[in-house]
C-alpha cells in the first residue's frame, strides 16, 4: 500500500482517534492549526500530525480528506473544502441524516470530488474492537485502506451514499435515545414526588443501569442535541415518529450548562431540565 497524505478537518477527541488510526497505517496526517483552540492543538500535536498553514494548502498537500467534527458544521466544512477548488477524495464521517449526507454528497461530486459516507460508531479508541468506522460509496475502499493499522476498526457496507450514516443515525438513536427516556423519566418522577421510590425498584432490578449511566453521561450530553436532530429527520424520511428525538434533544439542551462539568448530583440535573427552573 502506497502512503498517501491525508488530511483532517478538525481533530477533537473523534477526530484525534481517526487521525492515530491513518498515522499507525502509515499515512502522514495534516491539518489546520489557524483558528483551532490550545486544547485542539495540544491534541494534534500529540497525535503527531502536521500543520498545513492554511485550508488551501491542506486541500492542495492532500489527495484525501476526513471530515470529523460536530454535525451541525458539517455543511459549512465541506463547504470551505470545496471552496479551495478541492478534487480528491472526501469522507464526510459525521453523524448527520442520510438525505443531509446525500445532500452534501451532490454539491462535491458536481465539482468533481469524490466522495464517501461515514458513521462512526463508539468512543474514541484506546484497542482494537472498540470502535467502528462504516464506510458506504463508490471510493470507499480508498478510504478504508487508511485504516489497515487500528485501532479503529472499518468495514465498507454499500456503494451507495447515505447507508453508512443510516446505521450511525439508528445505532445512536437507541444508545443516546435511552439516555433522553431515562432523563425524562426522572424528571417527571421527581416532579411527582415518586423518585426515590423508582430509585429503589431500580436498584432491586438492575444496580448501576439508570442513575449512575446517566451521570455519566450527562457532561457531554450538550453534544448530542444536533445529532437528536438529525435522527428525527432521519426517523421522518422512514416514516417513523421523529417527535421521540426531537423531544430528546431538547432535553440534551437544557442540559447545556453541564458542558465537560461532571453534576454533584441526580437532583442538580432534573433541576436544569425543569422549564421552570
Amino acid at each position: 500500500m502506497t502512503a498517501q497524505r491525508v488530511g483532517i478537518l478538525h481533530p477533537g477527541e473523534m477526530g484525534s482517534a481517526v487521525a492515530a488510526t491513518v498515522r499507525n497505517s502509515g499515512h502522514p496526517v495534516y491539518w489546520v492549526a489557524e483558528g483551532r483552540s490550545h486544547k485542539t492543538r495540544a491534541r494534534a500535536e500529540s497525535a503527531g500530525l502536521t500543520d498545513a498553514g492554511t485550508l488551501a494548502n491542506l486541500c492542495e498537500t492532500c489527495p484525501v480528506i476526513l471530515s470529523v467534527c460536530p454535525p451541525e458544521f458539517a455543511a459549512d466544512v465541506a463547504a470551505q473544502v470545496l471552496a479551495q477548488g478541492f478534487g480528491g477524495t472526501y469522507l464526510d464521517a459525521n453523524a448527520i441524516s442520510p438525505a443531509h449526507k446525500q445532500e452534501i454528497a451532490a454539491r462535491l461530486q458536481a465539482s468533481g470530488i469524490r466522495f464517501v459516507d461515514g458513521g462512526i460508531i463508539g468512543l474514541a479508541p484506546k484497542a482494537r474492537g472498540q470502535t467502528w468506522l462504516y464506510l458506504s460509496g463508490k471510493h470507499a475502499d480508498t478510504i478504508a485502506e487508511c485504516f489497515a493499522a487500528g485501532p479503529m476498526e472499518v468495514e465498507i457496507i454499500g456503494t451507495g451514499i447515505g447507508k453508512a450514516s443510516a446505521l450511525k443515525m439508528c445505532f445512536a438513536a437507541q444508545n443516546k435515545g435511552q439516555i433522553a427516556l431515562l432523563l425524562a423519566v426522572m424528571g417527571a418522577a421527581d416532579r411527582m414526588g415518586v423518585l426515590d421510590v423508582l430509585r429503589r425498584q431500580w436498584e432491586r432490578r438492575a444496580p448501576d443501569k439508570t442513575e449512575a449511566h446517566v451521570l455519566r453521561s450527562v457532561p457531554k450530553a450538550w453534544r448530542w442535541a444536533p445529532e437528536m436532530q438529525e435522527i428525527a429527520a432521519t426517523f421522518e424520511a422512514a416514516g417513523m415518529p421523529p417527535e421521540f428525538h426531537q423531544a430528546a434533544a431538547e432535553l440534551y439542551f437544557r442540559l447545556r450548562d453541564f458542558k465537560d462539568t461532571a453534576p454533584a448530583s441526580i437532583e442538580e440535573v432534573l433541576k436544569k431540565l425543569r422549564r421552570d427552573a
